[in-house]
């Protein structure tokens, strides 16, 4: 099976394309060749799928999978629906699970569940490009399958305020400060370890029935982010000095949450991980996050030059904690 990754080398599709090559897939990554993530059995085509003047090699190729792991407009899509036209057998779009309609009518997560988040312009550009992709299969039966990854980590913290790329609120435990957690800590979520997330994703990689479907894949394991919190402070070896804080208060004083806080991560989210299971069979997320987060620290220890310490992010902690405080 001939599969291109565009993009291929990023916090998701990195475990991805190393389990692609494990299970045999001719993998080809279409990147501009700055990321310095080698992945053995890979090959690569140089360019830049927003610049058509350097993708002369990649038309040359036919394909029976192409992923797009960096589409985010209506007009990155409208662009590959040119490109690949005719081209390959099935297309995936990696959406994302904060399409989902915010806030809640019903707390479990399926496929059908509405999309609609007018928080976030980002899950709003990810709507935007289903909607135009459906309107293809629809019309055109151009063979998309969309995928919609939730809050999955490898090479990053999957935490509200000061994680992700972030190494800020890692930092602030390790050195006693006062972390913020949003509300009460109590409300439920679940972050997926990126290698689980893999084995449901390459198991869709050339399952046409999977053709026209929408998918999430996460694990079944719920945490509320006081036991998120709780584990990385104990897998970093502390104790959290945790402060809890309103979501709207959060972004009454910091206006930037808006869009991972109040039209992500504010509320409890269930998912039912039935579909998944149905097409890939023997999927089963099996890395816990208390396991998962001691990988993503040891691979930080191991490159120190990646825990990256936001002075921006530590001034909008501070300016919360001092607003909350003046209450």
């Amino acid at each position: 099976m001939k599969v291109l990754f565009i993009g291929g080398t990023g916090n998701i599709s990195t475990p991805s394309s190393r389990l692609a090559i494990e299970k045999g897939i001719e993998l080809f990554h279409l990147n501009r060749g700055t990321t310095k993530v080698e992945i053995a059995g890979v090959k690569t085509i140089v360019g830049d799928i927003t610049k058509p003047e350097t993708l002369t090699d990649l038309k040359k190729h036919d394909w029976d999978v192409v992923v797009n792991w960096i589409a985010f407009t209506k007009e990155d899509i409208e662009r590959d629906l040119i490109l690949f036209e005719g081209k390959v057998k099935q297309y995936i779009f990696i959406s994302s699970a904060s399409c989902y309609q915010t806030p809640l009518s019903y707390p479990i997560i399926t496929e059908s569940t509405p999309l609609s988040n007018n928080l976030w312009d980002y899950s709003n550009g990810k709507i935007q490009c289903e909607d135009r992709l459906l309107k293809a299969y629809r019309e055109t039966d151009f063979p998309m399958t969309i995928v919609r990854p939730s809050l999955t980590y490898d090479t990053v913290i999957p935490i509200a305020i000061g994680g992700f790329k972030e190494y800020t609120t890692a930092d602030r435990i390790l050195k006693g400060k006062e972390i913020i957690v949003h509300g009460d800590g109590t409300s439920l979520w679940t972050v997926t370890h990126a290698d689980d997330f893999a084995k449901g994703f390459i198991g869709l990689l050339g399952l046409w029935p999977a053709i026209g479907h929408a998918f999430h894949i996460t694990s079944d394991e719920i945490l509320s982010w006081n036991m998120i919190y709780q584990i990385l402070a104990t897998s970093l070896g502390c104790e959290a000095k945790v402060v809890h804080i309103a979501s709207d208060f959060i972004c009454k004083i910091e206006p930037s949450f808006k869009g991972t806080l109040l039209a992500d991560k504010a509320e409890s989210v269930l998912f039912d991980n039935t579909k998944i299971k149905t097409f890939v069979p023997g999927f089963k997320a099996t890395i816990p996050f208390s396991e998962g987060i001691k990988r993503t620290l040891q691979w930080l220890d191991a490159h120190p030059e990646r825990k990256f310490i936001s002075q921006e992010t530590n001034l909008k902690i501070e300016t919360i904690l001092r607003a909350y405080r003046a209450l």
